[in-house]
């Protein structure tokens, strides 16, 4: 692996150049964003070593890669996969870092069978771009495959990488992937989405609010300012699963609401207790 390209050079992408860089790798590193001002803080920061900015420059890119990371929203993903298929050559690698699986893996199966190795690394930070990025953002994380066959050389050496950036790696099948993110990653956002919002209508720019408000409601609201562009993505593509966690709490918070002043509350808290200790 002599050469990569990373497309989307925000939070996730410019930290793959720069881990990349910090693990040794002394290849070149292009990089591709639909924003010049990403491109140029992930230059400045070293995560690339050159930005591909005209039409021209993205197919010489893609042409040259030993491996194409996609570190985009999942319909990004979707979309760049549809454009790069026809150029890839024999050998070359494409990962990705989306959010959700299953439509990817099945976009793969069509376009890129042999080239392919879908990917998501299990870290991130409320807010994105280049600026924010980190050599260090993937360690102790986990970085989750779902390959869809044995795998390849460079895949082998692309994991290796990976290995190195600090990672912890989990192989699993997509559809499950999508259906426990559904649970611990996705309700959660969705969870202090709606309480952030259902605070700023109840209160909106409330001094008393901020003053009474301590780190129980920081943590609880952490996610509300997360980016929606990326989770609209992740909404399309596990709708199912998602739906399922939130009727799920529903049911759950309704549990809560009649049981406040019985023993059941009690016992809520402690399931609650046990599943904490666990972590």
């Amino acid at each position: 692996m002599k050469s990569v390209l990373i497309i989307g050079t925000g939070l996730i992408g410019a930290s793959v150049g720069l881990a990349l860089r910090e693990a040794g790798f002394t290849g070149s590193i292009a990089g591709i964003d639909a924003s010049g001002d990403e491109l140029k803080a992930a230059e400045a920061s070293g995560a690339i070593d050159r930005a591909a900015r005209s039409p021209e420059e993205h197919r010489a890119a893609i042409a040259t890669a030993d491996v194409i990371v996609l570190a985009v929203p999942v319909m990004a993903v979707l979309q760049w996969m549809q454009g790069i298929a026809p150029q890839l050559r024999p050998g070359q690698l494409v990962t990705d870092a989306g959010s959700t699986k299953s439509e990817i893996v099945g976009a793969a199966e069509r376009l890129m069978p042999d080239n392919f190795l879908p990917g998501h690394p299990m870290a991130g930070k409320e807010s994105g771009g280049a600026a924010l990025a980190e050599a260090s953002l993937f360690r102790g994380a986990t970085w989750i495959f779902t390959p869809m066959h044995e795998a390849t050389p460079v895949e082998v050496e692309w994991r290796g990488w990976v290995e190195k950036f600090g990672a912890k790696l989990l192989d699993m099948d997509a559809a499950r992937h999508d259906e426990i993110c559904a649970w611990v990653s996705h309700m959660p956002q969705m969870v202090s989405t709606a309480m952030s919002a259902m605070l700023e209508d109840k209160f909106g720019d409330s001094p008393e609010l901020r003053a009474i408000g301590g780190r129980a409601l920081r943590e609880m609201t952490r996610l509300g300012s997360s980016p929606f562009s990326m989770w609209r993505d992740i909404a399309h593509t596990n709708q199912e699963n998602i739906a399922e966690t939130l009727l799920t709490l529903e049911q759950r918070l309704q549990h809560l609401r009649e049981n406040l002043k019985t023993p059941e509350l009690r016992e809520e808290f402690g399931r609650a207790n046990a599943f904490r200790r666990q972590l």
